[in-house]
């Protein structure tokens, strides 16, 4: 299931649905890494049916103001396709190399017609990856996709060449992706390309010398990792536990274009996948700890009960009942600590029912031996 935030059904399945990537056998040997310039193009087209959602990339929105305006027309048709949510079809697998966008472009037009349906269905109509071809000939489904097309501002004519004529569909997004390709991304991703296989080769470092789990705790505040159990979690309103394993990898995919986001596919046939803010993305936008703050925050890291609550929420998020045996303090004792530390911006809490579970702020502590280094700068 290809998933994002703008999703036009929500699930209703238990108070929290989650999405859970389980690791049946060693991590290390059970993620690939990838990225795509057809998936990036896309990405970037999401960009521009929702500029003001996306402040780190406006400099690609004013570039944009350039395109022809045939161009941007069809750009607005097919938001759609695109608006809320990564289209399945679009993940690059873990069995193949890492390919130009003549190449993705090709393989796209090769799909079949229900692939191609269904692939486009999506974002209009979620049907939870059942490859169930009965929808097409729902007057039902056929009415909230045309419905849910105009309220995106697409074309509902296009939209309906789901139902009719997916081949026809496919070739005219192909002809657009082409175009918007020639006229414009084909430049931008001469410079990104390189960037994203340096993070690539930089991911293979971090793991190597500190584990999959310490790097996968710096991908995304939106992405819940638990050691303990194994696990990447996902809160999104979709159920379903993924294993993944050597025969069954899980694609890592950096993208600059996915952020605030993080879009994830959890369905066959095509591949698990988490696409992610590549790192260099967010360089210089991670907020600078203020010198005022720094007694602050390292009087609250001066003690020995915070620093080992810390350690055990930095693998994933702990409540206060699940934290004072493991610490071997009453709970009423922590709870003074914790809210220590969440006024610190150490933590932050939410409320889950009757619990309160606390996450690690990572953003946070990695920009304080940068502010230490400031503020003794500053007092030289």
């Amino acid at each position: 299931m290809a998933i994002g935030e703008g999703a036009s059904q929500l699930l209703s399945q238990g108070a929290n649905p989650i999405i859970r990537y389980r690791f049946s056998g060693d991590p290390a040997e059970s993620i690939a890494f990838s990225y795509s310039p057809l998936l990036e193009a896309v990405l970037s087209l999401h960009v521009l049916s929702q500029p003001k959602h996306h402040p780190l990339q406006h400099p690609w929105v004013r570039r944009a103001r350039t395109l022809p305006p045939e161009l941007r027309r069809e750009i607005a048709a097919f938001r759609f396709a695109y608006d809320g949510f990564v289209p399945e079809f679009l993940m690059p697998s873990p069995a193949s190399h890492y390919r130009g966008f003549e190449e993705d472009l090709r393989d796209l037009g090769q799909l079949d017609d229900s692939t191609l349906a269904l692939g486009f269905l999506r974002p209009l109509y979620d049907h939870r990856g059942e490859r169930d071809e009965r929808l097409f000939g729902d007057p039902g489904v056929r009415a909230h996709v045309l419905a849910g097309a105009a309220t995106l501002g697409g074309d509902p004519e296009l939209a309906s060449l789901i139902f009719e004529s997916p081949r026809e569909l496919a070739e005219r997004f192909a002809g657009l992706l082409a175009a918007y390709w020639e006229a414009a991304f084909e430049e931008e991703w001469r410079a990104l390309e390189p960037r994203l296989a340096e993070t690539v080769h930089e991911a293979g470092r971090r793991i190597a010398g500190d584990g999959v789990y310490d790097y996968l705790t710096g991908l995304s505040a939106q992405l819940l990792i638990d050691p303990s159990r194994r696990e990447i979690r996902r809160d999104l309103p979709h159920e379903h536990t993924v294993e993944v394993g050597p025969r069954s990898e899980l694609v890592l995919i950096p993208s600059v274009f996915v952020w605030p986001h993080v879009r994830v596919n959890c369905d066959p046939p095509w591949p698990p996948a988490i696409v992610y803010p590549a790192p260099f993305a967010l360089a210089g936008g991670k907020a600078k700890l203020p010198s005022e703050d720094v007694v602050h925050v390292l009087r609250a890291l001066a003690d020995d009960t915070r620093l080992r609550a810390l350690k055990l929420i930095a693998s994933g998020e702990r409540s206060t009942q699940e934290l004072a045996p493991l610490i071997g303090i009453s709970e009423a004792g922590l709870s003074k600590h914790l809210r220590l530390l969440a006024r610190a911006g150490l933590v932050r809490p939410r409320r889950d029912g009757y619990y309160v579970l606390y996450s690690l702020e990572a953003d946070r502590i990695a920009t304080l031996s940068e502010a230490v280094l400031r503020f003794l700068r500053e007092t030289a």
